[in-house]
């Protein structure tokens, strides 16, 4: 037996509810590989599945997790053997399929990447979903050109956390920052992670008079969406990319195509879910060799599984800073 965090439903209400309890390797859904998990996160997405509504989730009991890094204990499959670090995000895992907040998890082959060196568990549940969402937007824009020469890049979101790790990475690989936030006192986080300056969200947050403003940003590492990803794209650089990787402030888009057609722009989507394993491999590798690990260490909140309806309860909210990474043996 093993402790999970379970997501119940009650059949005639319809409330859902979380509490740890003890399950066994014959309740885990089906998969080719069973993983000694050592270490999860704490996404919005688990938020949803963890609260009174349900959210994502698909079936009941459940259990969350959108993300998961530990040992090889068992395998089906010639790729992987017993002892080997793994680590997964993404595939609907923790929404369809049960996710992470265990201490094992049974999940397909396909949906694994070898830990590369350089990365231990730990350290890959502090980057999680958010961090690689930040890679796979940083890795788009410089496929579309962008260099560290070219101008500022805007990270909006920024104290989130992929706006957290964007930051961080982009500064590291020498990139001038301007990081959004609509908190003052997020300023110094923000600078500690290489943020070269400060845009509140007010300034961003007015909805579009004119569908072309003066040239400002080289690229753009979008958390937010809707109105302020249509603000922005007025003040984009010609040639310039926005990556877009999320939806926080709506998924309609009041903007023109005129920023496309009179300055080339790109506006690049970035899912995390499904990526083609090699685009997966890369980027994680990418992570190993260019993520600076001390300012990672700066965004962690470690958590146990008895904590997360709280705090799945607070990011909903708004009230998690940074990486909340979850010890799911603690």
């Amino acid at each position: 037996m093993f402790k999970a965090l379970m997501v119940e439903k009650d059949a005639e209400s319809g409330k859902t509810s979380a509490s740890v309890t003890e399950i066994g390797l014959e309740d885990l859904p089906e998969g080719e590989v069973t993983v000694a998990v050592e270490y999860s996160t704490l996404n919005y997405k688990d938020g949803l599945c963890i609260g009174p509504g349900g959210g994502l989730v698909r079936n009941y009991p459940h259990v969350p997790g959108i993300d998961f890094a530990g040992t090889v204990e068992s395998s089906q499959d010639p790729r992987y053997a017993p002892g080997d670090k793994v680590v997964l995000t993404g595939w609907r895992v923790g929404e369809a399929h049960w996710g992470g907040y265990a201490q094992k998890a049974r999940v397909r082959a396909d949906w694994l990447v070898p830990l590369p060196e350089g990365l231990d568990t730990r350290q890959a549940m502090a980057v999680g979903t958010a961090g690689f969402t930040a890679m796979l937007a940083v890795m788009a824009l410089e496929d579309h050109g962008l260099t560290p020469g070219r101008g500022p890049v805007l990270v909006t979101g920024a104290a989130g956390g992929v706006g957290s790790v964007a930051t961080a990475l982009l500064a590291h690989l020498g990139y001038e920052v301007a990081a959004v936030t609509g908190r003052p006192e997020q300023e110094g986080y923000l600078r500690d992670l290489g943020a070269a300056r400060i845009v509140p969200r007010e300034e961003l947050a007015e909805t579009v008079k004119r569908p072309l403003e003066s040239e400002t940003w080289a690229g753009c590492v979008d958390a937010v969406g809707g109105a302020m990803l249509a603000r922005v794209l007025g003040q984009m650089a010609y040639g310039g990319s926005v990556a877009a990787v999320g939806l926080a402030g709506g998924a309609q888009l009041p903007a023109t195509v005129v920023p496309f057609l009179l300055r080339g722009i790109s506006l690049l989507g970035i899912d995390s879910v499904m990526q083609p394993f090699d685009n997966r491999l890369r980027a994680w590798r990418r992570i190993a060799g260019d993520l600076p690990m001390d300012k990672l260490e700066e965004m962690i909140r470690p958590a146990t599984l008895a904590e997360l309806p709280a705090l799945g309860e607070a990011i909903l909210k708004g009230q998690v800073k940074g990486r909340v990474v979850v010890d799911v043996n603690a």
